[in-house]
């Protein structure tokens, strides 16, 4: 089964759902949560020496899916390696997927209405995790020496097209 579209979660409403929480009624509804998929948030080698940092920042408020996280840091990564070498650079996600989204799947075809509740108990099951960005808030960092930043907003213009949200690139 594939996942749904990004405009289906991309939308912050509500208050955040997370897996703990001090509300009875929701942490008996979540079970299940499942991982992200973002396999390490900070890669490189953090030497004092980079001077040069650059910011993904979102221009808007929005939740961002760990898989679109994941595709993120993966293009930017192999970005800044092919052309920077393996040690030359220092990236990180600022951003950790917390939020729970839950799918209530409608049943269709022959036979649905045995087994579909409709909107009884229509709470949802876990699919996946998101994060949520605030406007202007930073999502991944990139330290480089001051010679590569055009290498630094190259990678992070590709990786800003895998985000859901219309994203700017700042320099520190």
């Amino acid at each position: 089964m594939a996942i749904r579209p990004a405009k289906c979660y991309t939308k912050v409403k509500r208050r955040p759902n997370t897996s703990v929480s001090k509300r009875k009624p929701r942490k008996s509804y979540v079970k299940g949560v499942p991982y992200p998929k973002i396999k390490s948030f900070e890669i490189g080698t953090p030497k004092p020496e980079y001077k040069s940092r650059f910011y993904l920042v979102a221009k808007g408020a929005a939740q961002i899916r760990h898989n679109a996280l994941e595709a993120a840091r993966v293009s930017t990564n192999k970005n800044l390696e092919k052309v920077l070498g393996a040690g030359a650079y220092f990236l990180k996600i600022l951003v950790y997927p917390h939020h729970v989204l839950r799918d209530n799947p409608i049943a269709t075809g022959a036979g649905a209405d045995r087994y579909q509740t409709g909107m009884r108990l229509s709470f949802g099951r876990p699919i996946s995790t998101a994060a949520r960005v605030k406007k202007g808030q930073r999502i991944i960092e990139v330290r480089v020496t001051p010679g590569d930043e055009s290498v630094a907003k190259k990678a992070l213009k590709i990786s800003s097209s895998k985000i859901p949200v219309p994203c700017m690139i700042t320099f520190e």
